[in-house]
């Protein structure tokens, strides 16, 4: 017989605050490549902050960012004003971290999702 493990906890967000980062890495190439500020929801891009500006760029529709191979610190205070609400969905892993799944985008902020693209976190979508 399989294990039945109890569903994960689940919380929904009507207003997440975003997380702001600066990109700090090094990259591999014969050129100066600038690293800019961005405005985080989970796995999408909302918003950047080019590198030597101070005004932020938001997208009229969020994209996906790739973080693989990439570094980033986290900004504070955020300099992103009026920063939009959040549709986030907060879901507890089985060892007891919190990760974020988007229900627009169908993503996750764990490991699993942004290595294979998939993982069992999204299983709350279909809840």
């Amino acid at each position: 017989m399989g294990s039945s493990r109890p569903p994960s906890p689940v919380r929904r967000f009507s207003e997440v605050s975003m997380e702001a980062v600066r990109e700090i890495t090094q990259w591999d190439v014969h050129y100066k490549q600038p690293n800019h500020t961005y405005l985080i929801d989970g796995a999408k891009l909302v918003a950047y902050i080019p590198y030597g500006q101070k005004s932020p760029i938001y997208f009229s529709k969020p994209m996906m960012i790739d973080r693989r191979g990439r570094k980033f610190v986290k900004v504070t205070p955020n300099p992103f004003k009026g920063v939009p609400k959040s549709n986030l969905i907060e879901v507890q892993g089985s060892r007891g971290d919190s990760y974020f799944v988007d229900p627009e985008l169908k993503t996750c902020t764990c490991s699993g999702f942004q290595f294979r693209g998939k993982c069992k976190h999204l299983s709350v979508l279909s809840e």
